[in-house]
């Protein structure tokens, strides 16, 4: 689990509770159930319209991506490579089945360097891999298109809760010294809608897709280091060639080291 998620929900929501108590708010008041089921009811109704059962079960193996800490492992990948290569280039292409065996190398890895072992022409191999990166991304987007759907429905569906709730207030004018405390009732399920979508569906969305694009350079690195293996370039050129796929800091550390 990465620490940090947690701590940002709880800067996030713990800046809107602190603030509202240094405006001498109750934090009871925040809590209507009524209000969240509305929101949050008619927000489920809304996703299972939307989209078929089958991608909201994903829905929790999406939130457990969103949830873990995800480790760059782009310069273990480049030292793989070259380590292979060099045994390649003594031993042959065949080496690579042992080898890929041996250790438990990147999956997407292995089964490129198994196409180059199964004599699979270089256009092939990259067409093939580059397929695996598109339906690799199809699949996130599915993932976070529902949370961005949320964030679009859920401020609406605050609104309809608060429109709900001043129906009733409305509807018994006789007692005026309630109407205020009412009303402010009311509007909790606003709060409620355009908070989740701002602190947490519209935050996940953005976070699957920055995931999303780091995988998506990890992968190009890879593809880039199979067909690099293909052409029997040596370990010294691909070490170079694949450094051009870290980011600046990790540059450096690799130079400084």
């Amino acid at each position: 689990m990465d620490i940090m998620v947690i701590v940002a929900i709880v800067i996030g929501f713990g800046g809107i509770l602190v603030g509202f108590v240094l405006e001498k708010g109750v934090i009871s008041a925040l809590l209507q159930p009524t209000a969240a089921i509305i929101v949050f009811g008619a927000l489920i109704g809304a996703l299972l319209l939307s989209y078929p059962l089958e991608n909201i079960k994903e829905l929790p193996k999406i939130f457990k991506i969103f949830m873990t800490k995800h480790k760059d492992n782009r310069e273990d990948i480049i030292t793989s490579f070259g380590e292979l290569s060099n045994k390649v280039r003594k031993e042959g292409l065949l080496v690579l089945e042992t080898e890929l065996h041996a250790r438990p190398y990147d999956e997407f890895m292995v089964h490129g360097l198994n196409l180059v072992v199964d004599g699979v022409d270089g256009e092939t191999i990259r067409k093939s891999l580059e397929i695996r990166i598109d339906n690799m991304e199809e699949r996130h987007e599915k993932g976070r298109s529902m949370f961005e759907a949320a964030a679009g429905y859920a401020p609406t569906m605050g609104v309809l809760g608060t429109v709900c709730a001043l129906v009733n207030v409305l509807g018994d004018l006789s007692n005026v010294a309630e109407l205020g405390p009412k009303i402010a009732v009311a509007f909790i399920a606003t709060l409620y809608g355009v908070g989740s979508a701002n602190l947490l569906f519209m935050p996940i969305a953005s976070r699957l897709k920055a995931i999303d694009s780091e995988e998506i350079i990890t992968k190009s690195m890879i593809i880039e280091g199979v067909m690099l293996i293909y052409s029997g370039s040596n370990s010294s050129l691909i070490e170079e060639r694949l450094r051009g796929f870290l980011k600046n800091e990790e540059k450096k550390a690799t130079e400084g080291e």
